[in-house]
């Protein structure tokens, strides 16, 4: 079975962590959108993502690193990563298992109405 090209760019994008935090860019909710509409014509693709915060020191090589990362993959002639600032990024962007792994608590609702993380009566 074929991995799809997304699968594929998600796979490298979890290969990729943070400096400052220690999780991938993946998990942590910095990639908002990976558009994969002109890969089979063109081998072109668009990753809208953004950090952390805009004070990152080393903003302009952590999105290289992601384009040349990204254009590693065969089907992949050229990468463009564009930088947004708009949603700013906060931590319930993470995944469930990067907060995990953070030790921060989650505060999801829980199939009984009530939220995980002791914001609810588990009665």
């Amino acid at each position: 079975m074929d991995i799809t090209i997304d699968k594929k760019i998600e796979h490298v994008c979890k290969t990729i962590y943070d400096p400052e935090i220690p999780q991938n860019i993946w998990d942590l909710g910095l990639v908002y959108s990976v558009d994969t509409t002109q890969v089979d014509e063109h081998g072109y693709v668009v990753i809208t993502m953004t950090l952390t915060t805009p004070s990152c020191p080393v903003g302009p090589e952590f999105l290289n690193t992601v384009q040349k990362k990204v254009e590693e993959i065969k089907e992949i002639k050229e990468c463009e990563v564009k930088l947004v600032w708009d949603p700013p990024w906060s931590a319930d962007m993470m995944s469930e298992e990067a907060q995990t792994m953070l030790g921060m608590e989650l505060n999801r609702p829980m199939l009984d109405g009530t939220r995980a993380g002791g914001h609810g009566s588990w009665e």
